[in-house]
């Protein structure tokens, strides 16, 4: 009974964290920054992780401006981005806020900026991104899905 129990409650914790995984799986694809020619792309990998990349595009050149991913890390869901000029080009995380339920904070106060990354779904094809440091100042932006891209 005792090893029945063990493994519901296995059974239970893997469920949640994958039903996290899954909760931000609407940013699959690939979006463009209203009124830019700026793009953010994410893919789901083979090991149930959101990887993705942010771009623009220069004539036909395709310039990468951030790779980013989404993962479990120790039972948290963690934001990573790497900005090759940035931060010697090591990769910052932000951790989910687990206490906001109406949109994924990724939160990480002892960086300079940005100390939040912010996913807010407006409907299946809009998505507002915030990107805020100190005092809840920064910028936001609309990303606009695109099909087939």
């Amino acid at each position: 009974m005792r090893l029945l129990l063990i493994y519901f409650s296995l059974f239970l914790f893997i469920s949640c964290v994958n039903r996290s995984m899954e909760a931000i799986d609407f940013l699959i694809g690939t979006w463009k920054i209203e009124s830019k020619n700026q793009y953010e792309t994410w893919v789901k990998d083979s090991s149930n992780e959101l990887i993705g990349q942010s771009y623009e595009i220069n004539g036909n050149q395709k310039v990468i401006l951030e790779t980013i991913a989404i993962r479990m890390i120790d039972n948290k869901m963690i934001y990573e981005a790497t900005v090759p000029d940035q931060n010697e080009g090591q990769t910052i995380q932000f951790a989910s806020n687990p206490e906001i339920e109406s949109y994924f904070s990724f939160e990480n106060l002892n960086h300079d900026f940005p100390k939040q990354i912010q996913y807010t779904k407006i409907s299946d094809d809009e998505i507002m991104i915030s990107v805020l440091g100190d005092d809840g100042k920064g910028f936001s932006y609309k990303l606009i899905r695109q099909e087939n891209e």
